[in-house]
């Protein structure tokens, strides 16, 4: 789906500000607020409040207009899987098109870009959010490079938690079911960012490789790890 860029804007800021709980659930969303708030116009608001509504993040009535919808921890977890299966055929469709140099170039400067992050031995909110950026970067350059529309767009119901920070801390549905020491911020590079790092640097080989089936399945488990890592620390209270 093609949107204007103030739509952009305004969408990846509502969405953010809904999956960390700056606007809480059953909020209702004015679209003039909204667009005084951010300097725009009432359009893109209202064309971001549509998109949000047809993901699922918000919810429309006549009487009420759009409303923010709880988002559950099962919710969450669902929507992980979802994502881990739709992602892991568009990693494999970008093998079977093909890479170009400059394509694979790219990709291979941001899994750098997050290994010299980690590689600086230090952890702290700033970084934590640029490691995610480029995360964020490198997952969405290869489901582009699916040239699967129909994936892209599906990809877009799983965005129900934040992708700049960790979900564990920054999303209200996970974090009131993880213990205060999974929350805080280490100071040193977590576990699980190191293993998600070294596994882009397994799914960056396996597609200079052009092997198809093993980039599929290192996204897949790549994925699915953090719908693992949550599970396992919300039975831990």
């Amino acid at each position: 789906m093609r949107t204007e860029p103030a739509t952009m804007t305004v969408l990846s800021y509502v969405r953010e500000r809904i999956v960390t709980g700056v606007i809480a659930a059953n909020s209702r969303l004015r679209a003039e607020a909204l667009a005084t708030e951010l300097g725009v116009s009432r359009t893109p608001v209202r064309s971001a409040l549509a998109i949000l509504s047809a993901e699922g993040l918000v919810s429309y009535s006549i009487n009420r207009g759009y409303t923010v919808r709880e988002i559950t921890f099962h919710d969450v977890l669902d929507a992980i899987e979802a994502r881990a299966v739709l992602e892991s055929r568009a990693c494999g469709l970008s093998v079977d098109h093909g890479w170009s140099a400059e394509g694979l170039a790219a990709l291979g400067a941001m899994v750098a870009h997050g290994q010299a992050i980690v590689d600086g031995g230090l952890w702290s909110e700033a970084i934590e959010h640029d490691w995610y950026a480029n995360n964020r970067l490198f997952h969405f350059t290869i489901v582009a490079a699916s040239q699967n529309v129909v994936i892209r767009n599906a990809l877009r119901m799983t965005l129900i938690h934040p992708i700049f920070g960790d979900i564990a801390r920054l999303c209200p549905a996970v974090a009131q079911l993880v213990p205060q020491r999974h929350r805080a911020i280490p100071a040193k590079p977590p576990q699980h960012i190191l293993k998600s790092q070294a596994d882009h640097g397994h799914i960056l080989a396996a597609i200079t490789a052009e092997d198809a089936p093993l980039a599929e399945r290192h996204m897949l488990e790549h994925v699915l790890d953090t719908k693992h890592r949550l599970a396992t620390i919300a039975t831990r209270r």
